[in-house]
């Protein structure tokens, strides 16, 4: 398995993996500090349009995010709750379909990542992470959780030296090897699918993995709780930085800032979601590689729903949607100051929404696939439309007067 995890990005700069204690998880009135910068072009003129309403708007859309997806994994936790206590194929299913819609959930948030927001940094004060690393990360070596494929003993959950508990398992995350990942969504996805040893489908662990009485089936059962109230934690948590009822969140950091520096995260969050991590993290590495575990949920075959999310997180944002609410996106602001730009933006959103929603399923089909298949050229499409609307969106920095630079490796 190739050594590498999703990235965080701190205005151009690259960090690995995310740690928050479980005692600051309650602490909920714990505001992350935020660190003003300049994103001006050097020499610029301050800028006369007022982006105040834009401001506000993409507040509550990141609230809104985080709470559908904390509603979402809280589902998860009942259904997998119900699995445990009557572990049937049914039950298995309905937790593997609430694994997904919260997953999908989450996905469309990762539009607030890349800049000093909650989810990158805690407490940046005291250079403490945030939890994206904790709650995402992948690739994951199934073999340091549970047993895989010729290796019946393998990983935490057959080691019975080794306690399970929200401690433990936190102790060896991603400590020798990147991909030693032993909290979060994809460990879950482990956990309810199994491997995915077929180009068919998916994983097909079975229920009775689950049933009671056995040491190492109930070490299994304790894992997959602790994992799952692990992600719904971390979600209240995140959450609430973004709730603007709670007085000393992230929230008010955000809005105190100028509007210019508050701008330049927003555009660099969706910027480097779709031409850095989406376009080459996620789709042109596995593209090179053709390994189905470079897929982002490699074992639920839920990949490109993945993809398909992470593109309505960067729609959000332009258009300041979500679900039925309106508020006031990116679009608007551009709309008023190059009214040209906006137009060819909103087409490449939309040319993008559209090319991502084209890429047949499942993407480890595409992987295996010969060069200059159908498939590859329709995640390849994708990947072309992706680092167009990344160049876009620094462009609309440049009408607003503001420096954005994205990653490229």
């Amino acid at each position: 398995m190739q050594k590498r995890q999703k990235t965080g990005i701190f205005l151009g700069a690259l960090f690995l993996g995310a740690t928050l204690t479980s005692a600051s998880l309650p602490a909920l009135a714990s505001a992350p500090g935020i660190v003003p910068t300049n994103f001006a072009i050097p020499g610029s003129a301050a800028p006369t349009y007022g982006a105040a309403a834009e401001i506000v708007s993409y507040t509550e859309l990141a609230h809104r995010s985080y709470d559908d997806a904390y509603n979402k994994a809280i589902i998860l936790q009942k259904a997998i709750g119900t699995f445990l206590d009557k572990p049937t194929e049914a039950n298995l299913k309905a937790a593997r379909a609430a694994w997904t819609a919260a997953h999908v959930s989450y996905s469309q948030t990762e539009a607030f990542r890349f800049y000093e927001g909650p989810i990158d940094y805690a407490k940046n004060a005291e250079g403490e992470e945030g939890p994206e690393g904790r709650l995402n990360a992948w690739p994951l070596n199934e073999a340091f959780i549970d047993y895989v494929k010729d290796q019946p003993k393998s990983g935490i959950i057959n080691d019975t030296s080794i306690k399970i508990s929200e401690k433990s398992i936190r102790e060896r995350d991603q400590v020798s090897d990147e991909s030693d990942v032993t909290t979060g969504f994809h460990a879950v996805e482990f956990l309810l699918w199994g491997q995915d040893l077929s180009l068919k489908g998916p994983g097909a662990r079975p229920a009775s993995d689950y049933k009671a009485g056995d040491t190492v089936t109930e070490r299994r059962r304790l894992y997959l709780k602790t994992v799952t109230d692990g992600i719904v934690d971390d979600l209240l948590w995140l959450n609430a930085q973004w709730d603007t009822r709670l007085p000393t969140v992230f929230v008010h950091s955000f809005t105190a800032l100028d509007q210019r520096d508050a701008l330049g995260r927003i555009i660099i969050g969706i910027a480097t979601l779709s031409g850095f991590e989406l376009s080459s993290e996620r789709m042109s590495v596995a593209l090179d590689s053709g390994d189905q575990e470079d897929e982002t949920s490699c074992f639920s075959d839920n990949t490109h729903l993945v993809y398909r999310a992470d593109q309505q997180g960067i729609a959000n944002v332009w258009f300041g949607t979500y679900g039925d609410w309106k508020g006031t996106g990116l679009q608007a602001l551009v709309a008023r100051v190059d009214p040209a730009l906006e137009k060819r933006v909103t087409a490449q959103v939309n040319a993008t929404t559209k090319a991502i929603a084209e890429i047949p399923a499942p993407v480890d089909n595409i992987l295996a696939s010969e060069k200059g298949s159908a498939g590859r050229q329709k995640l390849e499409a994708a990947v072309e439309n992706l680092m167009a609307e990344s160049k876009a969106f620094v462009e609309v920095g440049k009408a607003l007067g503001l420096v954005v630079s994205v990653p490229t490796e």
